[in-house]
C-alpha cells in the first residue's frame, strides 16, 4: 500500500503544518483516486475543497502495528491546474493525550498518493515526496484536550522543503472502523448571562463535536469561546472537572461575512462562555455541531413516563458521544480513553442501539495486539503506555466478542478473538497463587459502588469476589466459544467447573452487597439462584429501594431480579426518581448519563472536580434491560434468527414500545397497561417464542396481539 509515496514531515518543528503540492493533470481525467494517511489527523483539500466528510482521520489505533489508509474518489474535485494541501493536527498521535501516557516517542508525517486515470487509458500517480513544501498553517494550535486557535487572516504560503522521513510502511492497512463525520447541528436553546456576569450559549444538550460560529467581522477581530458540561450551584459556568484539558476554541477573523468550526479537534459540552467577540453576539452567531462514528440507528424505546424517555435519550446521547472511534469512557476532560471497562458494560445496550460491528471489529483488533505476552489486557485499548489490568476491566477480552456473536450470529468475532479471549483467560490462571480463584492484582473493583464511604472510588463488594466472578465469566464464554468454532476446550471446561465448584465453597451464597449478589446470580455460580435473587430483592428494601451497585454491579441488577420473579422491585429501582437512581439526573436537567450516581448531589455539591463526568455511558447498560425484561426480546439463536417475546408490564410505567432492527429484519413489541388490563403487540421477522403470564405460544413471522389481566 502506497508503494511508491515515501512518508514526509516538517524539517523545523511547527504547531500545525501545511503540506501543498501543486501539479498539472496532463488531460481530462476519467478517475482519480487518493490515498492518504498521517501520524496525527489530517484535512485534505484539492484546490480547496475537502475531499472526504472523514473527520480526525486516520482514526485511533494500535499506531506502532497499524495506521489507517483512507481512499478517496477525487475526480469531481479535480482540474487542469490543481493545489493539494493537506493540514495537519496532532490528535490521538501527538497531542497532550499521548503526553498523559507518557509517550514521547513519536513524530508527525503524511504519506499519500494520487493515480489519475485518462481516457487513452493512460495514468499520472503524484506521490508524497521531496517535491512537495510545508509551512505553518492557519491553526497556530490544535490539540484534542486544549483546543485550537484558527487565523481567517493568515494565508499559508508553504515554501520550505518537506523533509523525506524513514516511518515505516509495513504497518498501513486500509481503512477498517468507521469514519467520524458531522452528524447533526444542536441549535442554541438561550444565550444568557450568569450570576458573575458572564455571557453563556446553552445548547440545550451535552455533547461531542465542535462550536460552528457565524458572524460578519473585522479581519483581527477575535471570538473565544470556553466549554462546560453543567452550571454549578449559583447558576455559574463550571469547567473544573475538565481538570487541566483547557478546551478553549479562538479564531482569528477575516473582513466580511464568515462561518467556521473546527475539524482537527472535539469538545464534549453544552454550554459555550463567550470570552470574546466582536460586538454583541447572539444566538444566531452560534451552532453545535455533533460528532461521532458513523453508526446506523437500530433500537428504539418509548414510553408513556416521559422521565424514562429523557433516559433512553440520554443513553443515546451518551453512546454518540463516546463512540469517537473507540469506546471512549468520556469526551471532555483530559482523558478520552478507550476503556475496556465501560466498553464491556455497556455493549449488550450499545448493539441493540446502533449496528456496531464494523466499529468494535476495529477495536477488538487493537485490542488483539495491545494483549500482552503473558495474556493481560491493558486498561485502555489503543494503549498508551505499560498498565496493570483488572477483573470487570480485561474481561472485555471474551465479553465484548461473545456479546457480539449473540447480537449478530457472526462467528467471525469468536474465529478471530478467540485465541485472546484463551490466553485472557490463561493470564489469570498463571497469574493467581490459589487455584480456582483469581488472587492478587490490582482491581477496579465495583468502581463508583454507592455503597463504599463518600469519596471513595471503589464500592464495597470485595475485589476478590468480582475477580472470582469475572474469572468464571470469561472463562465460561471460553468455553462456549470454543464449542462453536471447533476448537479443543475441554481443558477450559474443567478449569471451568472447578471455579464454579471453588465459588461455592468458598462464598455459599452469602453475598453481603447488592453487586456480590447481582454477579453471582447472573454469571451462574450461586448455588440456589431462586433464594439469592430474592436476597437481593430484599437487600434493595433494606437500602430503601435504592441502587447501591457500581459499575460492574449495575448492568446486572435488574436483569437477576426479573428473571427471578421480581420485576416489581426491578420496576421501582427503574423508576425512583429520588437520589439514588437512573432517573435522579434526569429530573435535575441531565441530557447524558452520568459518570456517578451524585455526580451533582440534591443540595447542589458536585462529587468531586478530579473524576466527575456528566457524560460516561456505563450506566445506560439499563437500556439492555428495557430491550430484553420489560420489552422481553432475547434471541433464541445467535443474531436473532429465531426469538423469544417474555414482556414485562407494570402498569407504574404504563406502556412501552420497543423496535430493533435485527440482522434478520425488524422486531417490535409493546405494551400498554390500564384498567387492570394489558394489551400486548408482537412483530417478528422469523419464527418466534412468545411468553404471556402462564401461557406459551408459538408464532410465525407477522404482527401478534395478546391480552391479559394485569396481576399486581
Amino acid at each position: 500500500m502506497l508503494a511508491n509515496a515515501q512518508w514526509i514531515t516538517t524539517p523545523a518543528p511547527l504547531a500545525c503544518p501545511l503540506f501543498r503540492r501543486v501539479f498539472t493533470a496532463k488531460k481530462k481525467p476519467v478517475r482519480a483516486v487518493m490515498q492518504i494517511t498521517a501520524r496525527g489527523v489530517y484535512e485534505a483539500t484539492l484546490n480547496g475543497k475537502r475531499v472526504s466528510r472523514y473527520l480526525l482521520a486516520p482514526g485511533w489505533t494500535q499506531y506502532e502495528t497499524r495506521i489507517q489508509v483512507q481512499t478517496y474518489d477525487v475526480t469531481a474535485l479535480l482540474g487542469e491546474e490543481n493545489t493539494w494541501d493537506v493540514t495537519l493536527a496532532s490528535g490521538w498521535y501527538l497531542g497532550r493525550i499521548v503526553k498523559y501516557g507518557k509517550r514521547t516517542d513519536r513524530a508527525p508525517g503524511i504519506i499519500a498518493s494520487l493515480r489519475i486515470t485518462y481516457a487513452d487509458a493512460t495514468s499520472q500517480t503524484i506521490v508524497t515526496d521531496g517535491d512537495w513544501l510545508v509551512g505553518q498553517s492557519a491553526l497556530s494550535r490544535c490539540d484534542f484536550y486544549d483546543g485550537q486557535c484558527y487565523d481567517a487572516s493568515f494565508v499559508p504560503h508553504p515554501d520550505t522543503p518537506a523533509a523525506v522521513a524513514d516511518y515505516p510502511k509495513d504497518v498501513l492497512i486500509p481503512q477498517l472502523g468507521e469514519e467520524i463525520r458531522a452528524m447533526e447541528t444542536v441549535r442554541p436553546f438561550r444565550l444568557f448571562v450568569t450570576p458573575k456576569g458572564e455571557r453563556v450559549v446553552d445548547f440545550g444538550q451535552n455533547l461531542t463535536g465542535a462550536p460552528q460560529i457565524s458572524l460578519t467581522a473585522k479581519a483581527g477581530e477575535r471570538v473565544a469561546l470556553s466549554f462546560a458540561e453543567v452550571l454549578d450551584a449559583d447558576g455559574n459556568f463550571y469547567t473544573e472537572n475538565y481538570r487541566s484539558a483547557k478546551a478553549e476554541f479562538t479564531y482569528i477573523c477575516r473582513d466580511g461575512a464568515q462561518t467556521y468550526r473546527p475539524t482537527l479537534t472535539f469538545y464534549g459540552f453544552r454550554y459555550a462562555r463567550v470570552d470574546e467577540f466582536p460586538g454583541e453576539p447572539t444566538k444566531d452567531n452560534f451552532a453545535a455541531v455533533v460528532y461521532h462514528s458513523v453508526l446506523r440507528r437500530t433500537g428504539y424505546v418509548s414510553t408513556d413516563d416521559p422521565l424514562v424517555d429523557r433516559l433512553f435519550s440520554n443513553v443515546i446521547w451518551g453512546q454518540k458521544s463516546n463512540y469517537l472511534d473507540v469506546p471512549t469512557d468520556c469526551p471532555q476532560r483530559d482523558e478520552r480513553m478507550g476503556w475496556t471497562g465501560d466498553a464491556q458494560v455497556f455493549v449488550r445496550a450499545a448493539a441493540y442501539n446502533y449496528d456496531v460491528r464494523r466499529f468494535f471489529k476495529k477495536w477488538l483488533g487493537d485490542m488483539r495486539i495491545a494483549q500482552r505476552e503473558d495474556g493481560s489486557i491493558p486498561y485502555v485499548i489503543p494503549t498508551l503506555h505499560p498498565n496493570g489490568t483488572s477483573a470487570g476491566w480485561g474481561d472485555a477480552a471474551t465479553i465484548c466478542p461473545w456479546q457480539l456473536y449473540e447480537t449478530y450470529g457472526d462467528v467471525s468475532f469468536l474465529e478471530d478473538n478467540f485465541d485472546m479471549m484463551r490466553r485472557w483467560v490463561d493470564y489469570i490462571t498463571g497469574a493467581s497463587p490459589v487455584p480456582y480463584q483469581w488472587r492478587g492484582g490490582e482491581h477496579f473493583a465495583d468502581w463508583l459502588g454507592l455503597d463504599a464511604p463518600y469519596g471513595e472510588y471503589k464500592g464495597s463488594t470485595s475485589p476478590d469476589l468480582i475477580a472470582d466472578a469475572f474469572y468464571a465469566a470469561s472463562t465460561e464464554r471460553v468455553v462456549r466459544a470454543g464449542e462453536i468454532i471447533g476448537r479443543d476446550v475441554s481443558a477450559y471446561r474443567t478449569l471451568y467447573e472447578n471455579i464454579v465448584r471453588t465459588f461455592r465453597e468458598t462464598y455459599r451464597d452469602s453475598f453481603p452487597t447488592q453487586t456480590g449478589h447481582a454477579l453471582a446470580v447472573r454469571f451462574g455460580l450461586a448455588s440456589d439462584p431462586a433464594a439469592v435473587a430474592a436476597s437481593l430483592a430484599e437487600m434493595v428494601h433494606r437500602d430503601g429501594d435504592r441502587l447501591m451497585t457500581g459499575f460492574l454491579g449495575t448492568p446486572y441488577i435488574l436483569h437477576v431480579l426479573s428473571d427471578y420473579g421480581h420485576a416489581d422491585v426491578a420496576y421501582t429501582l427503574l423508576l425512583r426518581r429520588e437520589f439514588p437512581s437512573w432517573l435522579y439526573p434526569v429530573t435535575v436537567g441531565a441530557t447524558t448519563m452520568w459518570e456517578h450516581w451524585d455526580g451533582v448531589s440534591p443540595d447542589g455539591k458536585m462529587w468531586s472536580s478530579d473524576m466527575n463526568s456528566f457524560n460516561h455511558y456505563a450506566y445506560g447498560a439499563v437500556a439492555d434491560w428495557l430491550y430484553e425484561k420489560a420489552a422481553g426480546i432475547t434471541p433464541l439463536e445467535p443474531g436473532f434468527s429465531r426469538v423469544r417475546f417474555k414482556p414485562l408490564a407494570d402498569a407504574r410505567l404504563g406502556a412501552l414500545n420497543v423496535r430493533f432492527d435485527s440482522p434478520h429484519g425488524t422486531i417490535e413489541s409493546g405494551w400498554r397497561a390500564a384498567d387492570g388490563f394489558v394489551r400486548y403487540r408482537i412483530v417478528t421477522p422469523v419464527d418466534a417464542v412468545c411468553e404471556i403470564g402462564e401461557k406459551k405460544y408459538d408464532l410465525t413471522p407477522g404482527a401478534w396481539e395478546f391480552g391479559e389481566e394485569l396481576h399486581d
